[in-house]
């Protein structure tokens, strides 16, 4: 099966509304969509505040007429500061091993933008791993592991000076990559490749 690749932030509203991008164009195709991270401000950068200006701005200018237009539901979360998700994405490594990456980010980032959970709080985050079908103990043990941590370092290293990612959400597709979120006719020709190589590499030539 095809896949699509796509580096997030759970804290990156546009995030949640690529997806619905990205879903529209896939459709009904055997394409699966696979998620890494990227934290945006990892520990000790501080996190953001949505009393300050920088959110709402953005959010009134960019965030809402965007979610307007593709009919998504979102709503600027109210925790103050934003949570880190350095914890989310250790669980998301765990959903990788599983094949649950898709409906678990895709959980996170709902309980975040259309829920306004605290997305920090190991509770509900096992509890959203659980809703996307891992085991909560699992979750739990993966949250206090010394190797889930690790692997979550090297997968913000291979993310930064693997493929150098510097903005969420950066989508890639076979050998093309989008930054922000993509307009559908480039993200429907991109894919169309995609699928078009994929046939291609399962043709061989005659013995």
């Amino acid at each position: 099966m095809s896949s699509v690749t796509v580096y997030a932030d759970y804290v990156c509203p546009f995030c949640l509304l690529a997806e619905q991008v990205l879903s529209d164009v896939i459709g009904d195709r055997e394409i699966r969509i696979s998620w890494r991270p990227f934290e945006l401000r990892p520990e000790p950068v501080p996190t953001l505040r949505p009393e300050d200006p920088y959110l709402p701005t953005i959010w009134s200018r960019s965030v809402y007429p965007l979610a307007e237009r593709l009919g998504v539901s979102i709503r600027l979360p109210s925790i103050s500061p934003q949570p880190r998700t350095d914890k989310a994405f250790r669980l998301l490594l765990l959903a990788q091993d599983r094949g649950l990456d898709h409906p678990y980010s895709m959980g996170v980032l709902r309980a975040f933008f259309q829920e306004d959970r605290d997305i920090g709080s190991p509770e509900v985050l096992i509890e959203l791993a659980a809703n996307a079908g891992m085991d909560p103990g699992e979750a739990r043990q993966a949250l206090e592991s010394t190797a889930y941590a690790e692997r979550h370092r090297e997968a913000l290293r291979h993310a930064r000076d693997d493929m150098a990612i510097t903005s969420v959400p950066t989508i890639v597709v076979g050998k093309q990559v989008f930054r922000g979120t993509p307009p559908a006719h480039e993200l429907l020709q991109a894919i169309d490749r995609l699928e078009s190589a994929t046939v291609n590499q399962g043709f061989s030539h005659p013995a």
